[in-house]
């Protein structure tokens, strides 16, 4: 005859099992949802732009959210030469997996957002986005760390100070940080960055961009092929974006943009123009991508 209570903790043991590996699941899982939170979040601060109040409390968030999921928040903070005077600005820095400057593979996107004068653009796309997909990467990664360390890093300084985005008026951030980096010798460092930008929007429709390395975007694209994203398109544009300092400076990379957005420097870039499924989407590409950089990094020998 069986004994009933060892039928009921035989299934207790099963109940609690099932729950663990669900809470572990559920750790390295990229959860849209939450990162669609994390914008509504950043938007109900108001406009961004760099040197603000609002982006100061922007990085507070950023922190906060970060410190939760057991993560170190380091800022490199600089002023900025523009066209509207020296400001203030920071990076934000988070390693996962390692320390600083260890050799490592940098997800970045810019958390800022362009400034006007006559308008509210709060830019739930635009900078909501990237930094919100960030934050949320960083709490599926530290549920499950790769061999190789990631860095996440929120980009200050993205947009131009001026109505237009011309140059050298945009990527201060970028520009700072890889300058940086090229002082201190850590710059070879990088084995490969990931840029993601605008990549929130409802109707999303991410193109190859065409400056960007070809191994790291074929990485990405077979990735997101094999999970059954048609978002990522064949086709191929040209974007000038935080992604080519790093070209420049001989780091690997690579930029996830939907640059064919209506809203896009508009103030009709809001809340609802913003989809969790679309998060989803490049949270699942980019976070199955990550392993596979890896692999590729260590065959290549970098």
């Amino acid at each position: 005859m069986n004994n009933p209570w060892r039928t009921i903790s035989a299934l207790a043991a099963v109940i609690v099992l099932s729950a663990c590996l669900d809470a572990t699941q559920s750790a390295t899982r990229f959860d849209g949802q939450k990162a669609f939170e994390h914008v509504r979040a950043m938007v109900a601060l108001g406009p961004r732009p760099a040197g603000s109040a609002a982006l100061a409390k922007t990085r507070d968030y950023i922190k906060k959210e970060l410190s939760a999921s057991g993560l170190t928040v380091e800022e490199q903070a600089f002023d900025a030469s523009t066209p509207a005077g020296r400001i203030k600005m920071v990076n934000l820095r988070a390693m996962v997996g390692g320390p600083a400057n260890a050799k490592r593979i940098i997800v970045a996107g810019h958390y800022d957002t362009k400034l006007f004068k006559n308008v509210t653009f709060v830019g739930a796309n635009d900078g909501g986005s990237s930094a919100a997909l960030l934050i949320e990467l960083g709490r599926a990664l530290a549920g499950a760390p790769l061999a190789t360390p990631i860095e996440l890093l929120f980009l200050d300084g993205e947009e131009a100070v001026r109505p237009e985005w011309e140059d050298p008026d945009n990527r201060y951030g970028s520009r700072y940080y890889v300058n940086t980096a090229r002082k201190d010798g850590t710059l070879g460092a990088i084995q490969a960055l990931v840029l993601v930008d605008m990549i929130g929007d409802r109707d999303l429709r991410i193109k190859r961009e065409s400056k960007s390395t070809a191994w790291l975007t074929d990485v990405i694209w077979g990735v997101a092929a094999g999970l059954g994203r048609p978002q990522f398109v064949n086709e191929e544009l040209e974007v000038i974006d935080d992604h080519l300092i790093f070209l420049d400076a001989g780091v690997p990379a690579v930029d996830l943009i939907d640059f064919e957005y209506p809203a896009w420097h508009t103030p009709e870039d809001t809340l609802d123009k913003v989809s969790a499924a679309s998060l989803q989407v490049v949270g699942d590409v980019v976070l199955t991508s990550l392993g596979t950089i890896e692999k590729r990094i260590s065959a290549r020998g970098r």
